[in-house]
Order: structure tokens, then sequence, then C-alpha cells
């Protein structure tokens, strides 16, 4: 259920406090000090990106992705929609049985949240909600900060253990030791997971794709091929468009922490909207 704080919840915020907690009051004071300007510099900018990640990710995980309204219903000869999505199997318009409605385009029903989500991207168990049309946003600027304290955290770490080793410093002896390789166990694979994670969705947004049409997408454009047609993305509309359809239109606000997302999450601008002289290439 979505806001209920589960183990991989509690896992993440232990994470993040220990990271936090070692860098500044193991890494930074024993190298740096906390009372020198080198130190208070550092020390503030990890808080600032871990204080952005950790309200980020609050507000991923009770942030609602993104609801069909009951009375959705699909209208065909609506002008302004030239494309409506339809089943693999039969053509019909999607329609979900378990939710008794119609299906708008890029919506997706969870298993696990037992409803059907805008423009759904994955369900990511880490924050216990669907990625959607409301939180995807959240979502992105959260693993950006992530990503962004972790470097800064691990560039930290590894210039204190060279500095350490080329001054054979043995200060705090084994728990000076072994807070640094813990630390460093944590930050290594953590880090480059979220770098990957983070290159993932910037790749999709310039794209304007979500994770289930990048799977859909292969799907079709392998079929494409066979008869020699090429398939392209109806929602890719260029780079910019696409990154102010998902970061919004204000680029001063791109990084902030709130929902910016454009539209109701019923209808989106496809390439077939705008002339083919501006199309993507």
């Amino acid at each position: 259920m979505r806001g209920y704080v589960t183990l991989p919840i509690v896992i993440v915020l232990a994470a993040i406090v220990y990271i936090y907690c070692t860098t500044v009051f193991v890494v930074i004071d024993g190298w740096l000090g906390l009372s020198t300007a080198a130190g208070i510099a550092n020390a503030g900018a990890l808080t600032a990106l871990t204080l952005m990640a950790v309200v980020t990710y609050g507000m991923a995980v009770f942030k609602d992705p993104g609801r069909v309204p009951p009375s959705f219903a699909p209208d065909i000869e609506d002008a302004e929609s030239p494309i409506h999505e339809i089943k693999r199997k039969g053509g019909d318009l999607r329609y979900c049985q378990k939710c008794s409605h119609y299906k708008p385009p890029r919506a997706h029903h969870c298993r696990i949240c037992k409803r059907c989500v805008l423009r759904m991207d994955h369900h990511c168990v880490w924050i216990n909600n669907c990625v959607g049309h409301e939180n995807y946003k959240i979502f992105f600027v959260f693993v950006l900060f992530g990503v962004s304290a972790c470097i800064h955290s691990m560039v930290l770490l590894m210039a204190s253990a060279s500095h350490a080793l080329q001054k054979d410093q043995q200060q705090n002896g084994e728990s000076f030791n072994k807070s640094y390789i813990l630390c460093g166990t944590l930050l290594c694979p953590l880090t480059v997971a979220l770098s990957i994670l983070l290159g993932w969705h910037i790749y999709l947004i310039l794209h304007n794709k979500t994770t289930i049409e990048y799977h859909e997408g292969v799907r079709a454009m392998w079929l494409a091929e066979k008869v020699g047609n090429v398939y392209r993305h109806p929602y890719d509309i260029g780079f910019y468009e696409n990154l102010v359809s998902v970061l919004g239109p204000n680029f001063f606000c791109w990084f902030c922490p709130v929902s910016t997302s454009i539209g109701s999450g019923l209808r989106f601008r496809t390439a077939y909207d705008i002339p083919i002289s501006r199309s993507p290439i």
C-alpha cells in the first residue's frame, strides 16, 4: 500500500543516515576538520544534497502517481487526439477488466498497487509506490540528488583515505579503518547503481518514453522491421519538448522538488500533432 513504511524504505533511510554521518563526522572531521573553511564548505554541501535527496525521497514515497478518473472514456471522434492506443489482440480500445474502466493513453494496471496508473513507468519497491505521471519528476530529481550526494561522498572518502595512507595515519585505530571500509562498501555499488538508473531515465526523458514503453517499443520495432516498416515512438516530440513535458516549462524549476507535470495525464502531445518539418529525426 502506498505511503506505508516498508523494510526497503527503512533500509534506504538507514543507508542514507549512515553514509552521511560517516562522511561528515569521520571522513571530513578526521581529514579537513569541521572547524576549517574547507571542512565547513564540504559538510554544508553534502548536508544540502542529502537533505534534498531525503525530501524528494519522502515525496516520491507519499505522492500519488496519478489515478484514472472512474468516468474516463476515450472519444474516438476527438480531432485533437490523432491516435488511440488499442489492444494487441482484437484491436479494441484498452479496457481494464480489474478496474472496470478504459485505460487512457500510456496508463497501465499495477498488480501490486491493484489499480491503473497514469503514464506508468514502473513500480518501485524502494519507495513502495508506482512511478507515474504525477510523481515521475520527483522520482527523477531524487535520483539526481542521490547520485550527486553519493559522488560527493565518494570523492571525499577516496581523497581522505589516500591522504591517510600517504601520511601513514593510525588515528582512531580499527574503528577508523572499519568505518572507511564499511562506508566504501555501501557507497561503491550504490553510486554505480544510482548512476546507471539516472542515465537510464535521462535517456527515457529525452525520448519521452517510459520503461514500459521502451520494452514495448523494442517489440514494435522488431515487428515493423519484419514487414519493411520503420517504427517511430509516437510521443517523441523532440528533445527540448520532451524535457519540458516531464520537468516543466520553467528551466529554473527543473530540479526543484515540485511536481510540474503538464496536463491531466489523460492526453499527451504526439509526433502527429507537430508539423513534419519540426518532427524529430
